[in-house]
């Protein structure tokens, strides 16, 4: 416990631990996010330097260096921001939860539960004129609505006398190749106009941003960021297994959705505004782990920030680094995860 300080405040009626280690490495990780930012905003087919991008977020700067970096670029990268920094947090609250480092929203099927609701939603309320017919704002509603339906249903199908954590990893891959079918079937019966759209979706790409998809995104994932670091005290309870939770008076059953009803509301976002990102939400949270160690108090906000760097590196390599040409950025967190899945399914294989 020497590595932790304690501070009781109000008459010590309430306390709290801080790890100063973890404090330091988290204004560092910040530090590279902001870095990231600025530079990935001033690189592109116009270069505009990093002091002229600071100029322009305190409002100075000419007026085409505004027009560039307000109207075209910000958007997309404060969607990567919050995209990454959801996937991460919903890939730790799963792995804290389960106590298995193999859980993801992408391997449990919560990603591709919300592919098939938006993909849906595109196609049922799509007309001729190439438009939704209902509000754009429905759309991260539909997309949490289809990763909720996959979350209880992986849910109900592991339980047998208690939720064995590799049957439930096993379920949610079958899970998982089922949604995708449905995907792709729902792909083939929809408009036609619609088919290369939804491609480019799947495969995970923030090139269509747009700041009302920000301001839909931004205080839904802030919002439930914010809940999952309130609860992250239950999620180190959690992690100390079922019996042990119970007997320090933990609600285990209500938790555990509670924990899941979060998860799943930053997937639905984060899926419905970027489409299939992968594995943002299996290796972040591994790599803060390394960073900071497992209590959730610190590992969480860690976490959001390696989700946020990883989309937003992976977005400024797709389209800088084989222009004209524009890769999504789902490409290259794939390209990155899929090994790193294998090396912990090997890992963890007694």
């Amino acid at each position: 416990m020497k590595k932790y300080k304690s501070f009781r405040l109000f008459n010590e009626k309430i306390s709290f631990l801080l790890y100063p280690r973890a404090g330091m490495i988290l204004a560092i990780m910040a530090m590279v996010t902001l870095s990231i930012i600025v530079i990935s905003t001033g690189v592109g087919e116009m270069y505009i330097a990093p002091l002229q991008v600071l100029q322009v977020f305190f409002g100075q700067g000419s007026d085409l260096d505004k027009l560039v970096i307000t109207d075209l670029r910000l958007p997309r990268i404060l969607t990567a921001l919050f995209v990454g920094m959801s996937l991460a947090v919903a890939g730790a609250i799963l792995q804290g939860m389960i106590r298995n480092p193999l859980a993801s929203p992408d391997i449990l099927g919560l990603t591709g539960g919300a592919s098939v609701a938006v993909v849906t939603f595109l196609t049922i309320f799509s007309d001729e004129n190439y438009s939704l017919t209902v509000s754009i704002n429905w759309m991260p509603v539909a997309a949490f609505a289809g990763a909720a339906a996959v979350a209880f249903i992986v849910y109900v199908l592991s339980w047998k006398k208690g939720v064995s954590t590799i049957r439930l990893v096993l379920i949610g891959i079958g899970i998982t190749a089922l949604m995708k079918a449905l995907t792709t079937f729902m792909i083939l019966v929809g408009p036609i106009y619609r088919a290369s759209q939804v491609n480019l979706w799947i495969t995970g790409s923030v090139s269509a941003a747009t700041w009302q998809n920000v301001f839909i995104l931004a205080p839904w994932s802030i919002m439930f960021i914010l809940f999952a670091f309130t609860y992250s005290r239950n999620i180190n309870v959690q992690g100390l297994g079922e019996e042990v939770a119970v007997g320090l008076g933990s609600n285990v059953q209500k938790q555990r959705v509670i924990m899941l009803a979060i998860s799943t509301a930053l997937v639905g976002c984060a899926v419905a505004f970027a489409g299939g990102i992968g594995f943002v939400g299996l290796m972040a949270p591994h790599m803060a782990r390394r960073l900071v160690g497992s209590n959730f108090g610190a590992l969480l906000p860690v976490s959001a920030l390696i989700g946020a760097i990883l989309v937003l590196v992976s977005d400024l390599i797709g389209r800088t680094l084989f222009s004209p040409l524009e890769i999504p950025a789902g490409v290259f967190t794939a390209s990155i995860g899929a090994p790193y899945f294998i090396y912990l399914l090997l890992k963890a294989k007694n």
